[in-house]
C-alpha cells in the first residue's frame, strides 16, 4: 500500500480573515541548479480554494545533522506578514484562478 502524504495545516487570522496554511517546501537543497532554496508555505482563504506559495529566502546553511523544520516552528507573525505581503503583491484569495507565487524577503515582507 503507497504513503500518502499528510501535511498539518493551521489555521490563522489576518486582518479578520480566515486562513489555512501548511509547510510546502522544507528549506533545503535544489536538485535541478545545486543552490539552496528556502522553506515555502502554501496558504489559502479557509471558506476558498485559491492558494498562494509565499517562497522564504535560504537563510544560513543548518548544521549538518539538524533537524528538518516543523511547521509548529513557524512564528505565526511571520505567515501573517507572509499573508499581508502575498496579498500586497497582487494574490486574490477570494477569487478563481491557479496557485500564485510569491517571493518575500525573511521577515514575510
Amino acid at each position: 500500500m503507497a504513503r500518502t502524504k499528510q501535511s498539518a495545516e493551521f489555521e490563522i487570522t489576518v486582518e479578520g480573515d480566515p486562513y489555512v496554511w501548511r509547510l510546502h517546501r522544507q528549506p533545503g537543497w535544489s536538485s535541478d541548479s545545486g543552490v539552496r532554496h528556502g522553506m515555502a508555505i502554501a496558504v489559502r482563504h479557509r471558506d476558498w480554494q485559491r492558494e498562494a506559495v509565499v517562497e522564504f529566502p535560504p537563510g544560513p546553511e543548518p548544521r549538518y545533522g539538524a533537524p528538518q523544520l516543523k511547521p509548529s516552528q513557524i512564528p505565526t507573525d511571520l505567515v501573517a506578514r507572509a499573508i499581508v505581503s502575498a496579498i500586497g503583491a497582487g494574490w486574490e484569495p477570494l477569487s478563481r484562478g491557479k496557485t500564485v507565487a510569491i517571493v518575500v524577503d525573511s521577515q514575510g515582507g
